[in-house]
């Protein structure tokens, strides 16, 4: 009797996880649906990150100028794709823990801890995913680092990435023009290029850009002169 009992509780419960193993499916699938195109690159002095400014919902426009880079310190810095609201909550539960260690230790985290942390949030949701594709970029106790994570917490670190519904076509450029010893100065434009070429490509990428750099100095975003002034320098239009 026993045993039956378990038996049946078992056959309960195997349909429940085939349930949440096609809507983890689903999820991943609409993560790279949703359109937007970022990239990260990782330079001698520092590291770049970019994207484009346009928020869509399926194939309607419902905003020109969304945030898509967000600095949580100043030597932290993370770019998103996905579901906005699954990427908004993400950032602040990072940002919260993060501010909690540093009171607690008078010490901050690198990049790399913050990506490992993240990693654990993600993996934690696995079986209901928070749909999100985020790229963590900023200073490590070893140099600079850029970390790439998918909504079930995988992490991967790399000399440049990309991330969204665009990152086709913004990969390739990166392949053709990244050198190990880039500057921040050149990764700029080089990030310029491969957002642009994506947004003139990808119907759910465009509008605008937005460029940040992490430096000795701490985090700065690019003015809308200081981007127009690379775009003339590139010849490139948007």
């Amino acid at each position: 009797m026993v045993i039956q009992q378990k038996l049946y509780d078992i056959n309960l419960f195997i349909p429940i996880v085939y349930y949440l193993m096609i809507e983890t499916v689903i999820s991943m699938n609409r993560v790279y649906s949703t359109g937007t195109t970022t990239v990260s690159i990782k330079c001698k002095d520092g590291v770049v990150i970019g994207a484009d400014t346009r928020v869509t919902s399926g194939y309607f426009i419902t905003h020109k100028k969304g945030k898509k880079i967000f600095m949580i310190k100043p030597h932290i810095a993370v770019t998103i794709a996905g579901v906005v609201a699954d990427a908004q909550a993400v950032i602040e539960e990072l940002k919260f823990h993060l501010n909690y260690y540093e009171n607690m230790y008078s010490r901050s985290l690198s990049a790399k801890s913050a990506a490992n942390y993240l990693s654990l949030i993600l993996f934690s949701s696995r079986l209901y995913p928070l749909i999100t594709e985020i790229i963590v970029a900023g200073k490590d106790s070893d140099g600079y680092g850029i970390y790439k994570l998918d909504p079930l917490g995988s992490l991967i670190k790399d000399d440049y990435t990309v991330s969204g519904s665009g990152p086709m076509i913004a990969i390739g450029i990166l392949e053709a023009e990244y050198k190990p010893d880039i500057t921040v100065e050149e990764g700029v434009k080089l990030a310029v290029k491969a957002l642009v070429s994506a947004m003139k490509r990808d119907i759910a990428s465009g509008d605008d850009f937005s460029i940040a750099a992490i430096t000795e100095e701490g985090y700065k975003e690019l003015s809308i002169e200081e981007k127009e002034k690379i775009m003339k320098d590139l010849a490139l239009k948007t």
